[in-house]
């Protein structure tokens, strides 16, 4: 059996798409860098982070944007007729007074890893736009066109407009022309395909959160009339019946269902195998409850599909709530090397696996100015929407271990370096070493952002010697707290223990739709020089199932 999510941790909004014998989910990354993960797979069950599509933080610059703007909702796909991957993404720039600013841009390449074309700018109509290669040549972009009217349901209609690979642009307006499957309202994340004699439309619908669900519609003719599938939603995680279309919020946590593991189920795309079968991925979530809280942010899942005789698509099982046990394809089965817990910083490059907000880390992050450790230069204060010195990985368990040696000898009181737990800016624990005038010396000690407001714990002020530190972070399910070690064998606890839910979508005011990260972090808030060396950085997660 495929165990769901097959991508755990922040791995929002996939799009999958089928080269020959090789499968690549792409998913989104909103203000971290690098951006747009690819994932690839030969059997669908076993899955490694391959390459990302957008390394150049300055072709595309995220830098001062909000937590949670940054890239949406990308679509991969593969064009046979061209032998060429084709990227999709939009750059939300504003949601200030539910306008979404957003560009949409298309990008190609011969090889998944690049190198990627010059970005073409497509329109600036609506979020979740995607690409449908047709199989006469033409080519289309759908995405949402977004509403911002008095009167007109919101957030909006499926638009769609022809694209002139020649002129390389849009062929007039987007035109509106798919409103959705049900009545649940908040319909996104269109994908167009052809399977016969129809075109199909795949959708989102309910919003992002806990009515989530995906949607097909069906037309001969690619600018419809489309008709609705009538066993719509097709795949979600609340199978009843809701007419949502006159509340444009996305959460609507009235909708959780404790029946089923995965929440929020919906934004698919799916895949043909060569053997006849067909899959679908979609995002879900998997909250701490009561609270109804996603620490891990929105994660991918993948079910078995079927077509019926009929020519529509439903889950293998005949229902279409979402599910943690799914059967395996009839591919031969093709392991991945298992994800790196403990990164010793040996290696000539970073790991692919590291992120940080809005800048690449190689900015700020060297491996190779002190062999066997990486090098990080302090920036910004971590409440910085522009140059922030934090190399992050994503938490995929509510129940994991990190440790990190730290060696840093800070000379004023705006040097700090550690470790740190990280929703956004506004949202953070950091265990930091820095100069303390007060005592003097160096010291440790905790700084915690909640929504913004910022709590220094004075009373976990500890003085410390300048020679090599481990510092410790545990995650305990809604329990975390941190600790710190001369010899890492004897550990002291520091500080409380805080209250892991609180890092989510659900409780965090200023970002929403990412995901949780653990990181090591170093600040210079005066010259942007000073540096921190750290030896190695292990993240454990210690269950995935609890």
């Amino acid at each position: 059996m495929i165990k769901n999510p097959i991508l755990p941790g922040s791995n929002p909004d996939p799009c999958i798409c089928r080269k020959g014998d090789d499968y690549y989910i792409a998913v989104s990354t909103f203000e971290w860098f690098p951006g747009i993960p690819v994932y690839h797979s030969k059997d669908l069950k076993n899955w490694e982070l391959y390459t990302h599509v957008l390394t150049d933080d300055e072709e595309v610059d995220l830098k001062k944007l909000p937590s949670a703007k940054g890239i949406w909702a990308p679509c991969l796909t593969y064009c046979e007729a061209e032998d060429l991957f084709y990227v999709i993404y939009g750059v939300m720039n504003s949601m200030n007074a539910r306008y979404f600013d957003v560009d949409n841009f298309l990008i190609t390449s011969k090889d998944i890893r690049g190198p990627w074309s010059e970005p073409v700018y497509l329109h600036s109509s609506g979020f979740d736009a995607s690409i449908f290669h047709d199989d006469d040549g033409k080519k289309y972009i759908v995405s949402l066109e977004w509403e911002t009217r008095e009167g007109y349901e919101k957030p909006g209609t499926i638009c769609m407009a022809e694209y002139s690979p020649k002129k390389k642009e849009i062929i007039g307006y987007p035109k509106r022309m798919w409103r959705g499957g049900t009545d649940r309202g908040c319909i996104e994340a269109p994908h167009l395909t052809k399977r016969g004699d129809f075109y199909y439309i795949m959708c989102a619908e309910g919003g992002t959160g806990y009515n989530h669900c995906v949607t097909m519609g069906r037309s001969q003719n690619v600018w419809g009339p489309y008709e609705k599938d009538p066993a719509n939603p097709i795949v979600t995680s609340v199978p009843q019946e809701s007419f949502e279309r006159h509340d444009p919020d996305h959460l609507k946590t009235r909708y959780y269902n404790p029946e089923t593991v995965l929440q929020k189920s919906g934004h698919g795309s799916y895949v043909e195998l060569p053997t006849g079968e067909v899959y679908l991925v979609h995002l879900c979530a998997r909250p701490f409850v009561p609270e109804l809280r996603c620490t891990l942010g929105r994660e991918t899942a993948i079910q078995k599909m079927k077509w019926t005789d009929d020519g529509w698509l439903r889950m293998a099982d005949g229902s279409n709530l979402a599910k943690v046990d799914v059967p395996e394809s009839m591919l031969p089965e093709a392991p991945v090397q298992e994800a790196v817990v403990f990164d010793d910083f040996d290696g000539p490059e970073l790991g692919n696996y590291y992120y940080a907000p809005r800048i690449m880390p190689s900015r700020f992050a060297d491996v190779n100015a002190r062999p066997g450790y990486v090098r990080i230069r302090g920036q910004e204060s971590r409440t910085s929407l522009n140059k922030v010195s934090i190399l992050a990985r994503k938490l995929t368990s509510v129940y994991a271990r990190i440790t990190t040696k730290m060696e840093f000898q800070p000379e004023i009181h705006q040097h700090s370096a550690g470790l740190i737990l990280y929703y956004d800016n506004m949202n953070y624990i950091n265990l930091r070493k820095y100069y303390s005038e007060t005592l003097k010396q160096s010291a440790i000690s905790i700084i915690y952002l909640e929504n913004g407001e910022k709590t220094e714990f004075l009373n976990t002020r500890l003085p410390v010697e300048d020679r090599p530190i481990y510092l410790r972070l545990y995650i305990e399910g809604r329990k975390s707290w941190f600790e710190w070690s001369y010899d890492n064998e004897d550990y002291h606890k520091i500080g409380q223990i805080f209250d892991t839910t609180k890092f989510s979508d659900e409780y965090c005011k200023y970002g929403e739709f990412t995901g949780t990260m653990v990181g090591i972090t170093c600040a210079d808030r005066v010259k942007h020089q000073h540096y921190a060396d750290f030896d190695f950085f292990e993240y454990l997660p210690l269950s995935i199932d609890k």
